[in-house]
């Protein structure tokens, strides 16, 4: 491991607790207030991949940071913000670079949590790509820290920003289809390799990689290519699979329109799979959730496929009309018609086509959004919240991360929402949290 100093060390752990017992105080003071015509400065760990599309989004601000632990992965990052300092470890960035307001967290699933914790417990505005975080626990943990650090959040989960699924909310509770009680979401990943046991060869770890930072939190474990730089969404250990991937895209729509986020109670999930072993996620998935009432909302199913599983088309639909985006796309069953919109809500309309063409739209309820990033950045300059900040996206998460609990659990399973719990297959719970390494706890 890199050499850290002590507050680096408290930065990435749990001890940070102790340093910032003041906790609320401590957070608040080192915020900077920023009007709307200053520009954040803004850092970002996990620059190559995901990070790189990001700064695109967030390139209107001062790009001050760039923290990777593969400088040939962050290469096109570095070289077009030659001026932003240059880090492989985000503990040491956020130990010098005193002066970053917001930063963004673009880094395999398992890191998720850990970076965010540690800017947050700094003052630090955050931006996290989807899912959240790894565990229902580091998303439960996420939105207190957001609450209690009083800083400016939001999930990438860029289609919630988009006027489509603002439709299909606007519609539905318009009562376009009467009452919804079974939706259908289906995505073609996995598009790299699951259902795999863990490689045994060892070859030489890359020049340009820090493998052990690259690991973070999880169990130390040999560098092999079946990880970096794209297929770790399928292990365990790094990603959540083709859940975590496209669920907060997809399940978006539905989680939004029919309030899932709001159920209480009991959640039952059910899962069937092509099998499930202890290093990866499945070929494929069915994934069935039972929610209960919403308020006026009645219970309602949600049904996941991935690995190119796709529902069964109603019989009132002609093969012709498409469905979602085809490969990844939602259908919404109400008592009075349907609903099906594209990948992250885009394209949303009513079926059959008919009852599109004679539905009068109301007026709009909801307000259109400047950008999805550009949420964000006004948020951080004392803005309203975007919309998907973690009291939004942190529920959105735990749904989607509950089917792979259904999975590893191998039995239907009955989650208590209040309590963070499976109540009837008690082993499930070893799941919801996960052990980490020192100086990377959450």
């Amino acid at each position: 491991m890199s050499r850290i100093s002590r507050r680096m060390f408290l930065v990435g752990g749990a001890a940070l607790a102790a340093e910032y017992a003041a906790g609320e105080k401590a957070s608040r003071s080192k915020i900077r207030k920023i009007s709307a015509n200053e520009k954040l400065n803004i850092a970002v760990i996990g620059a190559g991949g995901r990070g790189e599309a990001n700064l695109s989004g967030v390139d209107s601000e001062n790009i001050v940071a760039l923290c990777d632990v593969d400088e040939a992965q962050a290469a096109k990052s570095f070289n077009r913000f030659p001026n932003a300092k240059r880090y492989k470890d985000y503990r040491e960035m956020l130990d010098k670079e005193r002066g970053i307001d917001a930063v963004v967290v673009a880094t395999p699933d398992h890191v998720h949590a850990p970076a965010a914790m540690a800017c947050m417990q700094l003052g630090k505005h955050v931006y996290v790509e989807k899912p959240l975080t790894h565990t229902i626990e580091e998303a439960r943990k996420l939105r207190e820290a957001a609450r209690r650090y009083k800083v400016a959040t939001q999930m990438g989960n860029q289609g919630n920003a988009g006027q489509g699924v603002r439709n299909a909310c606007e519609w539905i509770w318009d009562g376009a289809i009467g009452a919804v009680k079974e939706v259908h979401v289906w995505t073609d990943r996995p598009i790299w390799p699951q259902g795999i046991a863990r490689p045994a060869e060892r070859p030489p770890v890359p020049s340009t990689l820090d493998w052990n930072l690259w690991l973070g939190p999880a169990c130390e474990r040999p560098y092999n290519p079946a990880y970096v730089p794209f297929k770790w969404r399928g292990f365990w250990d790094f990603g959540c699979g083709a859940l975590g991937d496209m669920g907060c895209h997809i399940m978006n729509p539905a989680n939004w329109a029919l309030k899932l986020g709001e159920a209480k109670g009991i959640i039952k999930i059910s899962a069937e799979s092509s099998g499930v072993n202890d290093e990866t996620a499945p070929v494929w998935s069915i994934i069935t959730y039972e929610f209960p009432a919403r308020g006026k909302m009645p219970p309602v199913k949600m049904i996941w496929y991935d690995g190119k599983k796709l529902p069964l088309r109603p019989d009132s639909i002609p093969v012709e009309t498409k469905l979602g985006d085809t490969e990844n796309g939602s259908l919404f069953i109400g008592e009075k018609g349907m609903l099906t919109s594209g990948e992250n809500g885009g394209a949303s309309r009513l079926l059959p086509d008919s009852l599109m063409k004679e539905y009068k739209r109301p007026k709009h309820t909801i307000a259109p959004s400047p950008g999805h990033h550009k949420e964000w950045i006004l948020a951080c300059k004392g803005g309203k919240p975007a919309g998907s900040n973690f009291d939004y996206s942190g529920p959105l998460t735990e749904i989607v991360l509950l089917g792979n609990l259904a999975l590893r659990a191998g039995q239907p399973i009955e989650w208590d929402t209040a309590n963070m719990k499976v109540v009837n297959v008690p082993e499930a719970n070893a799941f919801v949290t996960k052990k980490y390494r020192a100086g990377f706890e959450v």
